[in-house]
């Protein structure tokens, strides 16, 4: 797992006009594998990038066959340029210690661009999160939170965000800037959400805020900068639900 690969340089390499998928991999079975498909493709359609599918799902099967995916809690990550085709993977990482403490989050000094069609697809321009991520992790934060240029809350670094008010499930709609999201979607298709535009000054109206990702399912969030949340009840019940339809994620 992890090993070397060779690869041609491209202008995925040289100017990240590539596309990538991170899956979860629950004992041998990928959740949610063919919405990852379905939104490799759009974005390899966006970059104009012609790839033989078959190739990619070949590549995909073969890895996950591999005697070592079949136990535990895996990655498995498909990346896509014009002269390369690369199916790697690692050990998820998240553990239910982070689901019991919930996620502290801050709003990062980075802009999320709306106008940019970058922003809605999984592209290898990916320097703004990595980056953000890692400044934010030497202050003890796990995840930070983009606001977009007119100021509204838009997604974490590698998340999309949701807020509870009353029970009632919040989000913020695609049009604020976000990449639209595996689990996003499931949440989407199976409950009513409330979308609104969210500002800094408004989270302290919110009982809950929980954050979503392919890897780390649905995550509690206990604070958001100063901001501590009230509870963690709505995240951790649909994180149960989302676990008992997808072969568990914690």
């Amino acid at each position: 797992m992890g090993g070397k690969i060779m690869f041609i340089p491209d202008e995925g390499y040289y100017f990240g006009l590539g596309a990538f998928e991170t899956i979860a991999v629950e004992n041998g079975f990928p959740q949610f594998l063919p919405q990852h498909y379905k939104r490799l493709l759009l974005a390899l359609k966006f970059l104009n990038l012609n790839i033989d599918f078959s190739e990619i799902e070949e590549k995909v099967n073969m890895t996950l066959a591999e005697k070592e995916m079949q136990e535990g809690r895996k990655v498995l990550k498909i990346t896509v340029s014009e002269e390369n085709i690369f199916v790697t993977t690692r050990t998820n990482t998240y553990q239910k210690e982070d689901y019991e403490k919930g996620f502290a989050t801050a709003i990062s000094n980075v802009r999320r661009n709306e106008t940019s069609p970058f922003t809605y697809h999984k592209t290898l321009n990916y320097g703004d999160c990595i980056m953000e991520k890692r400044r934010a992790k030497e202050m003890g934060i796990q995840e930070p939170i983009f606001l977009n240029t007119r100021g509204e809350i838009a997604e974490g670094a590698t998340t999309n965000v949701f807020f509870v008010k009353d029970e009632e499930i919040v989000a913020p709609p695609l049009s604020c800037g976000m990449l639209p999201g595996i689990i996003r979607e499931y949440l989407y298709d199976a409950y009513t959400i409330k979308e609104q535009i969210i500002l800094p000054e408004d989270i302290g109206e919110f009982d809950e805020m929980f954050l979503t990702n392919s890897l780390l399912g649905i995550m509690p969030v206990a604070r958001l900068g100063i901001h501590a949340f009230s509870g963690m009840n709505i995240g951790r019940k649909l994180l149960q639900e989302l676990s008992n339809s997808q072969c568990g994620f914690c």
